[in-house]
């Protein structure tokens, strides 16, 4: 099936503030926990990262035991891959959790877990069915070949509706296969255990029928990711411009070309470790709620709040409050950055680009909101984006 070359360590610190869950792992591993400060003076507990793997990172997000991630680089546009790779792994993250709890209940609820519980009431099957992981380890491990076999009747289903599907590009379909096939790796172990213990069930084929169609369905909700990440970069890099100039003009009031200054490397540098000496960086957090949560009938929550220190204009405020579409019906928010990359140096691209991430989310039944405020005991000026996956 498809494949994909990943950067093995992403140079981003990372504030991670753990659930009770999380906590009690780090501490089982005599892993001391760390009083982070966080944006507005909050303080709270979990450790904190100068680099890390993405895979560590997601293993963490998928057990459920990271509420928070914060990261406050001294520069955003030179982390500008790093914050896009980021963003992508928390919401792909969040969309693998939600998927493997949402196959594990279609399946317990199956008639094929139904007619073993009616046959083997001792024995039953259900999501407190106590069978211990080495148990389930050996039975996967022996049953390797057929569950890669499975995996592959699946991933063929789903490269047969992308072929049929003339609106995707080559490259699109691609990437989908590729997310697809973490979508079902990362299921639990306990659900590829009852699939290849009832794989010759008469009933399994309308099981598997199902885990596609699912599939699917969040695919289609996993290409918010992408629109996500091109949003918080525009306003990330957007309220670091203009922190920038404004310290651009403290240090160097005769300069007439604040922006032209920026480009000189050395001033850079300066004005980005003046900002770091008084303290006066950015900030940008994911909010995630519990693995506790996912249980039938909720939807999985993030929250991502940008913090900056700079107001908005009132056409700009209503654009986020209301979320007006500009042209969403005819490009897609890849292409409207694309066409406006380089004829609007100076305007929010994130503000407007925030029409398209609405009405991708109306199209993936993804709940959205987004507003800006500001408290009048604080010094931030917050976007917060609000998602209900």
């Amino acid at each position: 099936m498809s494949s994909r070359h990943k950067r093995r360590i992403l140079n981003l610190p990372l504030k991670l503030v753990l659930t009770q869950e999380g906590s009690e792992f780090f501490i089982k591993q005599n892993r001391k926990l760390m009083k982070l400060k966080l944006a507005e003076h909050v303080e709270d507990y979990g450790i904190a990262l100068d680099a890390f793997a993405p895979k560590t990172v997601q293993g963490l997000l998928l057990s459920g035991y990271v509420s928070l991630i914060e990261v406050s680089p001294p520069e955003f546009a030179s982390s500008r891959q790093e914050i896009i790779d980021l963003s992508k792994l928390i919401v792909h993250s969040i969309l693998y959790r939600q998927y493997d709890c949402y196959v594990f209940r279609q399946i317990l609820n199956s008639e094929v877990i139904k007619k073993w519980n009616r046959s083997n009431p001792g024995s039953s099957i259900d999501e407190h069915a106590n069978l211990n992981a080495p148990f389930i380890y050996n039975h996967l491990k022996q049953h390797e070949a057929h569950v890669t076999q499975i995996k592959h009747h699946i991933l063929r289903l789903l490269h047969a509706s992308l072929a049929a599907c003339e609106e995707r590009t080559p490259k699109e379909k691609n990437t989908l296969l590729f997310l697809g096939e973490k979508f079902l790796d990362t299921l639990r172990p306990f659900t590829w255990f009852i699939i290849s213990k009832f794989q010759h069930a008469p009933d399994m084929g309308s099981v598997l029928s199902s885990i596609h169609t699912s599939l699917a369905q969040y695919l289609n909700k996993a290409r918010i990711a992408e629109y996500i990440a091109l949003v918080l970069v525009e306003l990330l890099i957007n309220e670091e411009n203009t922190n920038l100039k404004k310290e651009v003009q403290k240090l160097f009031p005769d300069l007439e070309d604040t922006q032209e200054a920026l480009c000189d490397e050395g001033i850079r540098r300066r004005i980005v470790a003046e900002l770091k000496h008084n303290a006066e960086s950015l900030f940008i957090s994911w909010k995630l709620e519990g693995r506790s949560v996912s249980t039938a009938g909720t939807r999985s929550k993030l929250k991502i709040t940008v913090y900056g220190r700079n107001d908005y204009p009132q056409e700009m405020r209503n654009c986020l409050q209301d979320a007006k579409v500009v042209n969403a019906d005819t490009d897609t928010l890849v292409d409207y950055c694309q066409q406006t990359i380089d004829t609007a140096k100076h305007a929010n691209l994130g503000v407007y680009y925030i029409s398209y991430l609405s009405e991708a989310c109306k199209e993936a039944n993804v709940r959205f909101e987004s507003s800006l405020n500001r408290f009048t005991r604080s010094e931030f000026t917050t976007v917060d984006l609000s998602f209900a996956f």
